[in-house]
């Protein structure tokens, strides 16, 4: 290596030009030499950083793929292969990030530490000299210059001694702060050489090390893993170029063949109306009304299925009952100025609705599938309610679920434990017999009880209008809610304090018509008030049953077909009050089974606060007339002590001028007054009393 130029240090004390010229020479290097090791500094610690940042990827990739086997992708199954596959890879990335750390750690070891600490100590060190020496400089300047002014006329030797006291004190400093400075800039020059080749080693040999662990990872059996990758790599892009081929056929074929499809309305003659069809499915629009006089239409697609017509928007994953079209009528009709409009009618007429077409196509083939439908069912037995009650109702063994509403709260409960092991046979008896139709057994055997449940055949106004002159009997019940039910069936209970009576009698029930095929349902509405349940005949609006609400002691909907529901009604069997029955009546309903046990009990919960508050009412009425007739009597009494004081005040007043006029003399009285005057005589006494 070269020798290396120096500063004299001997000559800092005679601090000639020629060592000042020198000096700004070594200055001007050591400005140069930080600027390069700021930017080398800088570019160093970008590779630092970049393999932290590349450690800590590696390390997230890792994770990554041990988390690929608890995803749960949609289309992705259970694939073990690309499972087992993505953990070998994680396992290996894992070495790789536990050697890209090793190496982090020793480039920050042996490339950043030598040149940080160049940078941080050694050329700050040369910068603090650099201004202390300045400083110096300046001081002994200015001293030199007070010397020079000393008079030579009038010397004063204290301002002689602090003068020259003031040259020694600067010189010796500046001399001190000058070897130091000169040391420090003849020392950078070797410093320089260090910091510039010590980092460079440290990331040779980081490297090295680096290369090395990753040579001993990746062995022979790494290499023939990592060939069996490439291999079904290759053979998936093969099996993906094969099948994007077959779509692109498939998608030119489907281009040339639906061309006339595009159409709105196809021809006729080239697309024949199908009128075999049974079953369709397609984009219809629906008319929704909005208002009196207005209505939207709304694109939907609708599908049959079995005896319901169902309908699905864009999006969702399965489609909702639109209308109930067993034995419904379907009839072409004009609506709005559209085309290809028709009606769709219940067999009982309350529900219709206005569909339309895109086509004339789909309008006729919808028309022929309702009819053809139509024909089917009036020659096979529906199956729509048979399946769905032999698939819904609860097995006789099955655990069933702890919630229930009950008639205390009308909220979930919790199942007790004591009536966890009851025999079914004394919840509801094996052998009773089931009511499948609307006849209230009390009207027919129990005659004294019909007033309790109020007489069938009275019409009910759906509008609240009364009549007559005479009142309904819930026309001022604050809850009215109104509910379509059919009637599936009703048989006497045993017990009603627990929601397994219902759950029993909805089992029987739902057997006993799948055994005997009977499917036909009464159909009603239902309407909930404060004081009672009403069974309602829809056409005719005639009251078919009427259930008082305080008899209505347990209601619940079944476990799994919220359809389902059903509530037990407590009464007295024949004169005798003592003697209650309970009868369990079932129904099903539109998915309003909760619903319309929610409204009993809160029909059930206003009827109490009405009673407690009656009974308040009653209460303050009562303590308000004992308070009324204890101030009558005091106001009595208080009348009556006015008079007699009055009267004695009489009695006073006529007795003074007869002892004024016969002194000496006795005054004698009848008996009445001598009565009125003791009387008088009393009544001053009890006055001076109180």
């Amino acid at each position: 290596m070269p020798g290396i130029d120096k500063l004299p240090i001997e000559e800092t004390l005679e601090d000639s030009p020629q060592t000042r010229s020198l000096l700004g020479v070594f200055e001007e290097d050591a400005t140069a030499i930080s600027n390069y090791m700021n930017q080398l500094y800088q570019a160093m610690h970008r590779i630092y950083d970049a393999q932290n940042e590349l450690s800590a990827a590696t390390h997230l990739t890792s994770k990554l793929l041990k988390e690929y086997e608890k995803q749960r992708f949609p289309l992705g199954g259970d694939d073990e292969v690309m499972s087992s596959t993505l953990q070998q890879f994680s396992k290996v990335i894992d070495e790789l990030s536990s050697c890209h750390a090793v190496l982090s750690t020793q480039l920050a070891d042996a490339m950043m530490f030598p040149i940080t600490q160049f940078k941080e100590r050694d050329l700050k060190e040369i910068l603090t000299l650099k201004e202390v020496f300045q400083i110096a400089s300046n001081d002994h300047d200015a001293a030199i210059n007070r010397y020079s002014r000393l008079s030579k006329k009038r010397e004063n030797d204290k301002v002689k001694y602090e003068v020259t006291e003031d040259v020694y004190t600067s010189r010796k400093k500046q001399h001190q702060t000058m070897m130091h400075y000169f040391c420090a800039l003849n020392t950078l020059q070797y410093k320089k050489k260090i910091a510039l080749l010590e980092p460079l080693l440290g990331y040779m040999q980081a490297q090295i090390s680096f290369f090395k662990m990753g040579s001993e990872n990746l062995n022979e059996q790494l290499e023939e893993f990592l060939a069996n990758i490439g291999t079904s790599v290759q053979n998936v892009r093969r099996e993906m170029d094969s099948d994007i081929e077959t779509m692109q056929q498939t998608i030119e074929d489907l281009e040339v063949a639906s061309d006339p499809l595009y159409v709105p309305d196809p021809d006729p003659t080239k697309f024949p109306v199908n009128r075999n069809l049974t079953r369709k499915a397609g984009y219809l629009n629906a008319r929704n009304k909005t208002g009196l006089v207005s209505s939207t239409w709304d694109r939907q697609f609708y599908f049959t299925q079995g005896g319901n017509l169902m309908s699905q928007a864009r999006g969702d994953v399965a489609g909702g009952l639109a209308m109930d079209i067993d034995n419904c009528s379907v009839m072409a009709v004009d609506c709005e100025d559209r085309r290809y409009c028709f009606q769709i009618t219940s067999f009982d007429g309350k529900k219709s609705s206005i569909l339309q077409a895109e086509s004339k196509k789909d309008h006729e083939e919808e028309t022929a599938a309702r009819v053809n439908q139509s024909a089917l069912e009036a020659v096979t037995p529906s199956p729509s309610f048979q399946q769905r009650h032999e698939s819904l109702r609860p097995a006789a063994g099955q655990s069933r679920p702890p919630t229930a509403r009950t008639s205390s709260s009308g909220s979930l409960g919790s199942e007790s434990t004591n009536l966890a092991a009851l025999s079914l046979d004394s919840l509801v008896a094996p052998d009773t017999p089931i009511q499948f139709d609307i006849i209230s057994p009390v009207c027919e055997d129990q005659p004294g009880q019909a007033k309790a449940f109020g007489q069938g055949g009275r019409r009910t106004n759906p509008f609240g209008e009364s009549g007559g002159s005479t009142k309904s009997e819930t026309e001022d019940s604050i809850l009215h809610q109104l509910f379509i039910v059919r009637f599936l069936g009703s048989m006497e209970v045993k017990s009603d304090d627990h929601p397994d009576v219902v759950y029993e009698t909805m089992r029987q029930i739902l057997a006993a018509r799948a055994i005997h095929n009977i499917f036909r349902m009464t159909e009603s509405h239902l309407l909930v008030t404060c004081d009672c349940l009403k069974l309602i005949d829809p056409q005719t609006q005639v009251t078919r049953l009427t259930f008082p609400l305080p008899c209505v002691v347990l209601y619940a909907t079944h476990q799994e077909n919220k359809r389902l529901f059903g509530f037990v009604l407590r009464t007295s069997s024949g004169r005798s009050e003592s003697n209650l029955s309970s009868v369990c009546y079932i129904f099903e309903s539109n998915n309003e089974g909760e619903k319309i046990c929610d409204s009993v009990g809160l029909a059930k919960q206003i009827a109490l606060h009405a009673e407690l508050d009656r009974r308040a009412s009653e209460k303050q009425k009562e303590i308000e007339r004992v308070k009324e007739k204890q101030q009558k009597e005091l106001n009595k009494q208080k009348q009556i002590e006015k008079d007699l004081e009055e009267q004695s005040r009489l009695i006073a007043a006529s007795s003074r001028p007869n002892q004024a006029s016969s002194e000496g003399q006795f005054v004698v009285l009848s008996s009445s007054q001598s009565e009125e005057s003791d009387l008088g005589e009393g009544g001053k006494k009890r006055e001076s009393e109180a």
